[in-house]
């Protein structure tokens, strides 16, 4: 205070203090106003989080099993989104052949999606070569560093990451197994895909885990559905085969597991929805479960994470699934080695 004044509180009349309030009323309702109409602020941005609809490409060559999509369709609704509400997923598969991928995708590049989601090597090939902005996830691909998806799997690098596959150890791994389950085994027949860029990759780790284990393989060609009758044919002789990973043929399952049984021919498959619908032993990746996880990428995106930031996650656990009422129709007794190394008995 001041030396020499002395402060007092002045009372107003009742008129002022009438006044005083009216002034004080209008400034809270324009001030209200005010921080509703401002964008910035933290209301208006739940809000427009909450109205937001994203678009998701969905793309493979083939029809995918039903569990894969459901795999999917379960890991988006983990994270918030479900299909028909807050994001719409656009489906495109062809009949398990390749050359229709190009005008796919351009298809959805067309739609303005957020995203696309690819499976396995021919439509990630397909996508990465249609688009260099917008993101895509991959799942499923073997060794995308050879075939030049992305520059290491620390750090992917451009617009793509995802999910891989080592399938050439698990190309050895199966014939390991199927070994163990026919002990006369001698002479491998090998159902691949020549128009998958990933095929190669995986019979290049067949031929060095049969040279391992003192098997003679015999690459049997497969390009397409019409090749089936006559691949099958050109197995006789064989006391097993190995199905590689390939659209074409977790695809046309059904067909190739009345072949193998026709032909009273052993197979193991990287795909345990073939084992479940009449084929012998498959050994690999849980695919519903890979698409499940696939959706954490896509959540991360559409949070405007960059996918050449999002290192590429490899699979740490495979399931070994053997069908006992067909080893049986093979006359094969399963040993109790492999039968306490089974995920699933299907019987």
């Amino acid at each position: 205070m001041t030396e020499g004044y002395r402060w007092r509180r002045v009372p107003k009349s009742a008129k002022s203090m009438r006044v005083d309030g009216l002034v004080l009323v209008f400034l809270f309702l324009v001030t209200s106003a005010s921080l509703v109409a401002l964008p910035g602020t933290a209301a208006h941005a739940q809000e427009h989080k909450a109205g937001k609809s994203y678009r998701v490409g969905f793309l493979r060559a083939g029809q995918p099993p039903k569990s894969w999509v459901e795999g999917f369709q379960q890991g988006l609704r983990e994270r918030g989104y479900v299909d028909g509400q807050n994001v719409v997923i656009e489906f495109r598969f062809t009949d398990g052949s390749y050359d229709q991928l190009p005008q796919l995708v351009k298809e959805l590049v067309r739609l303005k999606v957020d995203l696309i989601v690819v499976g396995g090597a021919p439509p990630a090939l397909a996508a990465k070569k249609a688009t260099t902005s917008v993101p895509i996830v991959f799942v499923g691909v073997i060794d995308p560093v050879e075939l030049g998806l992305v520059a290491s799997l620390g750090r992917p690098g451009g617009n793509i990451t995802g999910l891989a596959v080592n399938a050439a150890d698990l190309a050895g791994k199966r014939l390991e197994l199927l070994r163990e389950l026919v002990p006369k085994l001698r002479r491998v027949a090998v159902f691949w895909d020549p128009s998958n860029p990933s095929n190669p990759i995986q019979l290049k780790g067949a031929e060095s885990a049969a040279r391992t284990l003192g098997l003679q393989l015999a690459p049997v060609p497969v390009h397409g559905q019409n090749d089936f009758d006559s691949a099958f044919k050109a197995m006789r002789g064989a006391d097993g085969q190995l199905q590689l990973e390939s659209p074409l043929f977790v695809t046309h399952r059904a067909r190739l597991v009345e072949l193998a049984a026709t032909s009273r021919l052993p197979t193991v498959s990287g795909y345990k929805e073939t084992v479940e619908i009449g084929g012998l032993m498959s050994y690999g990746t849980n695919f519903p479960d890979l698409y499940r996880r696939a959706a954490t990428y896509v959540d991360k995106i559409l949070k405007s994470a960059k996918p050449a930031d999002l290192p590429v996650e490899q699979p740490t656990k495979f399931d070994l699934v053997i069908n006992l009422k067909t080893a049986k129709a093979l006359g094969l007794t399963v040993p109790s080695s492999v039968l306490a190394r089974t995920e699933r008995v299907i019987e």
